[in-house]
């Protein structure tokens, strides 16, 4: 009855602990890459970069705007991106505070997204994007813009 009952813990305790080395995978470096990502995304707005722009979109990346304006595809989407920033000149900075993986392959990053504009004042938003992870590289997706209802 003892060794039944051992082998019952033993069983038991080897089936709990393979289920969660399962989910206990460390995404420190899939974290970077993101940021990475996110930063790069910033470089090449801001230097009017469409060669790096074009390698870190999907093809059927989608944007939805702070002015509700929907932007779907790389080449619309790129060419709203340059003509908003020729529109609204100003310093653009993204700052991601909050990644949250939906999948090995998919994940959310939030970010606080400013303006500083030509006359000093700045405009603070919040930005989703949504990347994949495609081709060995991570990628965006889609991006939403947001303009907070209450001051931040």
């Amino acid at each position: 009855m003892m060794k039944n009952t051992t082998l019952l813990i033993v069983c038991t305790f080897l089936a709990i602990s393979g289920v969660y080395a399962q989910d206990s995978t460390d995404n420190t470096e899939q974290r970077q890459q993101i940021v990475a990502l996110v930063d790069a995304y910033a470089q090449a707005r801001e230097q009017h970069d469409t060669v790096l722009l074009k390698s870190i979109l999907t093809e059927d990346i989608d944007q939805l705007v702070s002015s509700g304006e929907w932007r779907t595809g790389k080449k619309e989407s790129m060419e709203g991106m340059q003509q908003s920033a020729t529109e609204n000149p100003g310093t653009r900075t993204l700052k991601v505070e909050k990644i949250r993986f939906l999948n090995p392959g998919s994940a959310l990053a939030d970010a606080r997204y400013e303006i500083a504009n030509p006359d000093g004042t700045v405009r603070k938003m919040w930005s989703t994007f949504i990347v994949v992870y495609h081709e060995e590289n991570w990628k965006i997706a889609a991006i939403r813009n947001m303009l907070p209802a209450s001051p931040q």
